[in-house]
């Protein structure tokens, strides 16, 4: 009995301590609880309300509106339209596929655009939206408004895009724009760029001008339910637009330019060439035609794989502005800097007469004339106007070639301009150095002879051309090519710079006398009987009457693409006959009106085979030019100041 007692009071002992044990825990746990939850509702109340108020609002920056571009009349070049693109945010995260998968029923979308948002979706809620399908027509917003409630955090924006009322005329100089890539940063810090609507200049003006044009970004708040769908917007604040931008292009010279240059390969399987019209007096690019071009609305709408593959694979090069980054042998065009390396250096006068019997020898090589039989003596104006290569490869070997490429130098060659256009190559301007580091081989005389006549190893771009013409044509100053004429914000007024009469840059240093001599030369070139282009005169069978004023000056080139043989020649194969890619280049640079010169003019017609179709373009261009007369007129810039 006394066992039993025992046992009873052991176990209610042990059910005391047990219960004691547990009501310490929960005590304990309790009290743990109710820190807890003092320290949530008390302490950190202001944290958590704060954190609760950033899920329900949303602070997203605001793309701001793109700066317009014009011609220098004010006619548009590059303007913004609305746009309704599908945008969503969201921080699904395995959901994702799914929601991408729905937009892909909804849209079709590109498999390339599903791999971009599976990479950008997995963002925080406050994360700026991503894109998923730009310029949504009507059908595609009904689609997506109707199919709204099963697609979280998907919404339809209001934003610009991009857009190119000239098209192929105007692409290589305006360019376009696209999704912004890390080479764009570039050490670039504007949040802006990270917005996914925000395009950036790739090509042209459009990236020249890329931090005037792209502004400042503004802000929107707006309060978004659980699924991060736009409730209602708060707060906005406005961004500030980019700057607008006149150039100095002409549009309708352009357009001119452009026609011309069609026309004259009309009958040609291929259509390939450049033209570069400047004012000698202030280096404006009136006209910049590059042929064939691209659409650039293509990249403004989102170009597709078969359309970047057309382009890359199109033998004329359409992407690449051949005014710029196409280099060429520059052919006879090159005499003119042959003759004053000469002339500066006293290896020749101007009374200086050099022979020519058809061809000069050099060794057991013998280096021929255009004309077989020669041209007999000439000075140095006739040896221009004749275009004879026996009196330069004279010339080039008196000179030397250190005084040729000094000479280019001097009036272009072998360096970039300043127009600052990307895309733009410096071309070749060789000398002994440059060939020993090239190929680790001494330069030789039959190199200089090749030079003199602009062959070998010189290259050179249609606007390196117009650059030496138009500092041969204004006496001799180191004009600079420029594309912008004026820029100013949408508040301000687009003021171009007054009309200048003389040159402002800095002198060449060149005897005058000799850059008139050369220039004389030139006009005989076109107003003699003995010029090579004298069917070009103004006044030669083109049914008008001759105009002084309009009299202007010039210099054919061909360019050597693929030489042909004796073995050849006797075979009876003429350029007619070989392959588009390897007939000869055609060239023609001009200046006028010859008294008082204002404007010059570069042409090259890819395998065109001679220069005299490149001159009749260069003609046409410059006649017109010079009529227009674009530097003077004012009345223009005072419409574009009205509007």
């Amino acid at each position: 009995m006394m066992r039993f007692r025992q046992t009873d009071n052991e176990r209610s002992s042990l059910f005391t301590r047990r219960a004691l044990l547990l009501g310490g825990a929960q005590a304990l746990l309790l009290s743990a609880l109710a820190g807890r939850l003092y320290q949530l509702q008390v302490l950190d109340t202001q944290r958590f309300a704060t954190m609760a108020e950033e899920n329900r609002i949303n602070l997203r920056l605001l793309a701001p509106a793109r700066g317009l571009i014009f011609d220098r009349t004010g006619q548009p070049l590059a303007v913004n339209r609305n746009n309704y693109r599908a945008m969503v945010s969201s921080d699904r995260g395995r959901g994702a596929e799914m929601l991408i998968d729905r937009l892909d029923q909804i849209f079709g979308l590109a498999e390339a655009d599903k791999v971009r948002l599976l990479r950008e979706l997995p963002r925080s809620r406050n994360a700026q939206p991503s894109v998923v399908r730009e310029n949504l027509n009507w059908e595609e917003v009904a689609r997506l408004e109707f199919n709204a409630p099963d697609l979280p955090g998907v919404f339809i924006d209001l934003g610009q895009s991009r857009d190119y009322p000239e098209g192929e005329l105007m692409s290589h100089i305006i360019g376009y724009t696209g999704r912004v890539a890390d080479e764009d940063l570039n050490g670039r810090d504007d949040p802006v760029l990270q917005l996914a609507t925000m395009r950036f200049g790739k090509k042209g003006t459009e990236r020249s001008l890329e931090d005037d044009l792209r502004g400042r970004a503004g802000a929107v708040q707006v309060e978004v339910n659980s699924v991060g769908r736009v409730v209602r917007e708060l707060d906005r604040t406005e961004g500030q637009p980019g700057a607008n931008a006149l150039l100095t292009i002409d549009l309708d010279l352009q357009k001119f330019a452009n026609d011309k240059l069609n026309e004259i390969q009309a009958n040609s399987e291929h259509k390939s060439g450049s033209v570069v019209v400047l004012d000698v007096i202030t280096g404006d690019v009136l006209a910049m035609v590059s042929e064939p071009g691209f659409d650039p609305n293509m990249f403004a709408r989102g170009i597709t794989q078969t359309e970047w593959r057309d382009l890359l694979d199109n033998p004329e090069r359409p992407l690449n502005n051949k005014a710029i980054g196409g280099a060429y042998p520059p052919g006879s065009t090159y005499k003119m800097v042959t003759a004053l390396a000469a002339l500066e250096s006293k290896a020749i006068d101007p009374w200086t007469v050099l022979p020519c019997l058809g061809f000069i020898e050099l060794g057991d090589i013998k280096f021929h004339c255009w004309l077989k039989g020669g041209h007999g003596g000439l000075s140095v104006q006739g040896a221009i106007a004749a275009s004879c290569d026996c009196f330069f490869y004279e010339c080039a070997r008196r000179a030397g070639v250190d005084r040729i490429s000094e000479m280019a130098n001097r009036l272009g060659f072998g360096r970039l301009s300043e127009l600052g256009l990307p895309g733009e190559t410096a071309g070749i301007q060789p000398s002994r150095q440059w060939k020993q580091e090239k190929y680790s081989k001494p330069w030789q005389q039959g190199d200089t002879f090749n030079l003199g006549i602009g062959q070998g190893y010189m290259n050179a771009t249609p606007l390196q051309l117009a650059i030496m013409t138009a500092r041969i044509a204004n006496g001799g100053y180191e004009v600079q090519p420029n594309m912008l004429l004026a820029k100013a914000s949408p508040r301000e007024e687009l003021a171009p710079p007054p009309i200048r009469t003389r040159p402002t840059a800095p002198s060449l240093r060149i005897d005058p006398k000799n850059l008139a001599l050369v220039r004389q030369g030139m006009s005989d070139v076109v107003n003699t009987g003995a010029g090579t282009a004298n069917q070009l005169r103004i006044d030669s069978k083109t049914g008008k009457p001759f105009e002084p004023a309009l009299q202007f000056a010039g210099k054919t080139g061909t360019a050597q693409v693929k030489r042909i043989t004796e073995r050849e020649r006797d075979m009876g194969i003429t350029q007619e006959q070989l392959p588009w890619h390897l007939r000869h280049h055609g060239l023609f640079v001009c200046f006028g009106p010859v008294e008082n010169p204002r404007y010059a003019c570069a042409v090259i017609i890819e395998h065109g085979q001679a220069g005299f179709n490149a001159g009749k373009v260069g003609r046409d261009v410059l006649v017109e030019t010079m009529r227009k007369d674009p530097s003077r007129h004012m009345e223009r810039y005072k419409k574009m100041a009205a509007k």
